[in-house]
């Protein structure tokens, strides 16, 4: 079996998407995303123009060979772009061999190792009646954790929070939207929003809290220690993981857990932060961490050291990323949890699939490779649009984090 065609579909069926479709010589076809989300082009035309031409005549069932050949073929390394990229075709060869095999991608990774793969949902309004509201909509649905996120006092806009109705979608403009930004309001307001969340729904919700790189880790550390009575399940990406020293500081003060990964692309960015256990969670994902079969070492790694997987789920990942997820999650044995945002019901007709959801779990296609598809006509109905992710700046116009 070879591969004879490879084609780069990039759609916006509410929001944009760069999808992978491999077609075999026995007419068994893959797919795999290639999202990166406010640099889509780029993935695509690195697939396009330097993936795509490499892909031609060969076997689709050395997938590991094909791994290590885009990884090390080129001499520039690592990077989303890249590692999005070469993820987009180890999705695409593992949907494959799923087929060619009769089998589920997870019987290929060694079987269920739990039932279903527990999911949260995300909790956000302006005010914390707002949030409390949510959070019960999502009790009723059976969901077992959920991510709190509130509006701040003495501010107009907050990177993370849905107020509106619809599928959040926080890339709204091809030039980046600003907002403003004060890290001594957020201090000041967070934690009494979860002394309501824990007084209204008990002790027993996971409640989780994404920081979004904003804080230094001294202002991290503070954050930790005043959540520490409400025992959250993780405080996500409280700083920018850039310098990974900056967590052995949050660690000596907050016995809060942490979850960090979203942006990570190499088990490189990570080995530090889990050898030293200064993470309790890794939320790298299939489509920007080099696809199943390098997440997958990333959570083999993160297994040796008691730190336990928490895949980002955005609606910014594909369909097609999800179902991935969900074979690795429901087949490693240090899962955590997955992040699980419903993708629009436009959405989820240019990408048929069979994954489900009940009572709080996703539980992953019984189909014979992911269990998903695009459907290519519908998804041209739907052209790119640019759109990029809002900036923020603090209170004297100094560029900050999300």
């Amino acid at each position: 079996m070879r591969i004879v065609d490879a084609r780069v579909i990039v759609s916006s069926p509410g929001r944009n998407f760069v999808t992978l479709k491999l077609v075999t010589d026995e007419g068994v076809t893959g797919v795999g995303d290639g999202t990166l989300n406010g640099r889509e082009l780029a993935v695509a035309g690195y697939l396009s123009e330097h993936v795509v031409p490499l892909l031609i005549g060969r076997d689709p069932a050395r997938i590991e060979d094909t791994w290590q050949y885009l990884y090390k073929g080129a001499y520039w390394r690592r990077g989303p772009v890249t590692m999005s990229a070469i993820a987009a075709v180890d999705t695409a060869l593992w949907d494959i061999k799923g087929k060619v095999a009769g089998l589920p991608v997870y019987q290929l990774l060694g079987g269920r190792s739990r039932e279903g793969v527990t999911v949260y949902g995300h909790a956000s309004a302006d005010t914390v009646d707002g949030v409390l509201e949510r959070i019960a909509d999502f009790v009723k649905q059976g969901y077992k954790a959920v991510r709190v996120q509130t509006g701040i006092p003495g501010l107009s806009d907050v990177y993370g929070v849905h107020t509106g109705p619809g599928v959040y979608e926080p890339a709204d403009a091809a030039i980046p939207t600003e907002a403003i930004w004060s890290t001594e309001r957020y201090l000041d307001s967070v934690p009494s929003t979860f002394a309501r969340v824990r007084e209204e729904f008990g002790p027993h919700l996971k409640l989780l809290h994404d920081v979004h790189h904003r804080l230094t880790p001294i202002e991290a550390a503070r954050l930790g220690k005043s959540l520490e009575p409400y025992a959250l399940t993780w405080m996500e990406d409280p700083v920018p993981a850039e310098l990974q020293e900056g967590f052995r500081l949050i660690r000596r003060h907050t016995t809060t857990p942490i979850a960090v990964g979203e942006v990570f692309n190499s088990i490189w960015d990570c080995h530090q932060l889990v050898s030293e256990q200064l993470v309790d969670y890794v939320r790298a994902t299939v489509v920007h961490a080099g696809g199943i079969s390098h997440l997958r070492r990333i959570f083999d790694l993160a297994a040796l050291y008691h730190v336990r997987s928490g895949s980002h789920g955005a609606t910014d990942l594909s369909p097609v990323c999800l179902a991935a997820a969900l074979h690795l999650d429901i087949s490693i044995p240090n899962f955590g949890l997955q992040e699980y945002m419903p993708h629009a019901d436009l959405t989820d007709e240019v990408f048929p699939h069979t994954y489900r959801f009940e009572d709080g779990y996703l539980h992953p296609s019984e189909e014979p490779g992911l269990g998903v598809d695009i459907d290519e006509d519908l998804a041209a109905r739907h052209p790119y649009k640019p759109a990029a992710l809002p900036v923020n700046r603090l209170e004297d116009g100094t560029l900050h984090s999300w």
